[in-house]
């Protein structure tokens, strides 16, 4: 079975047996998000849910980590992180083909173009500021209380990360990009010292990955927490700086040559300020790098959507093969980054 597809028989079977309450059947439709991990909405007598699965194939050692997003997401519940309500978690591959969770489905706006084309310019504003209001709220949990203090290694993050990135991209490399191994030696050369801060981050920060209250910008749930982990909570901050970035439209989804004050939406500078302000901070220095980082882990990410594709694996083949083709500018655009102060 591949990656498009659902047992709805296997996975009726099992909540019945597992979910207090659950009846069957099911009816599934997939998502047209979610490249990495396949995920679908679960219609039944008992209520709509969501499931979200790892893929199934041979896949990257530590990639698709459907127990950390199921993991995180359940610590969160009592948070000022909006997060959906967590069910269950299944690791035993025999059900499905692969592990899996299964989730509340929330109605919600999703918001693919921060362009944000059906707002109003004060609309548009509220919406930025409510994603800068939750990710600060990300950065701020208490990762002790929640009992998230082992979700990710103590330590250098971006050392880590750099290290982790470029294992992965060069495990799923299909041919040489001059601009990417530059890049790579780069931000092995820059590595800012580690200056203390340990914080909860998303992994993936954008405003894709977040649901919006039906009639007013409240997000009620932030998506796809498969590269969470415990660390510096800069690089979140600077994905959102890399998103907008690129150009706008269906491929690009940023903000690149847009006119942002006709439409009522923040500059870069202006939504790190109020990042800063919410933190307590001073300001950032040396952004570049951090910048530079998410410009080339993207890159890495997307390679490895490619490879998949070509090995038949990918949730939606044809989307993953021409990602793929954006590793050279995610890379270019990473060694733009670098020159950033």
């Amino acid at each position: 079975m591949d990656a498009t597809t659902l047992d709805t028989d296997a996975v009726a079977r099992w909540l019945t047996e597992h979910l207090k309450g659950f009846e069957g059947p099911i009816t599934a439709t997939k998502f047209d998000v979610g490249q990495s991990n396949p995920t679908f909405r679960l219609d039944s007598p008992s209520g709509q849910f969501v499931l979200r699965r790892k893929p199934p194939g041979v896949l990257l050692k530590s990639a698709h980590a459907v127990d950390r997003e199921f993991r995180v997401q359940k610590a969160l519940a009592d948070t000022d992180v909006p997060v959906a309500k967590m069910h269950l978690l299944c690791e035993d591959g025999d059900v499905i083909g692969s592990a899996f969770y299964v989730m509340d489905f929330i109605e919600g706006r999703n918001f693919d173009d921060p362009r944000l084309p059906e707002l109003t310019n004060d609309q548009r504003a509220q919406v930025i500021d409510e994603m800068g209001r939750v990710l600060a709220a990300i950065h701020s949990v208490d990762i002790n209380a929640v009992g998230l203090s082992d979700y990710g290694p103590e330590g250098n993050y971006f050392e880590r990360q750099v290290g982790r990135w470029t294992k992965q991209y060069r495990a799923s490399e299909t041919e040489t990009i001059p601009q990417m191994d530059h890049l790579i030696d780069w931000l092995t050369a820059n590595i800012p010292a580690d200056d203390g801060k340990r914080t909860l981050v998303h992994g993936d920060y954008r405003i894709d990955n977040m649901l919006f209250a039906k009639d007013r910008p409240e997000v009620v749930a932030v998506l796809d927490w498969e590269l969470s982990t415990i660390g510096h909570p800069y690089a979140d901050l600077a994905a959102v700086i890399m998103q907008w970035q690129m150009p706008p439209g269906n491929e690009g989804r940023g903000l690149a040559g847009i006119d942002r004050a006709a439409l009522g939406l923040p500059t870069d500078e202006d939504f790190i300020a109020a990042y800063c302000k919410r933190m307590d901070l001073p300001g950032i220095e040396k952004f570049g790098f951090y910048l530079a980082f998410c410009f080339f882990r993207m890159g890495a990410i997307i390679q490895g959507v490619k490879k998949r594709a070509l090995d038949g694996n990918a949730s939606d083949p044809e989307r993953a093969a021409k990602l793929g083709t954006f590793v050279p500018m995610f890379a270019m655009a990473g060694l733009e980054a670098s020159k950033r102060g």
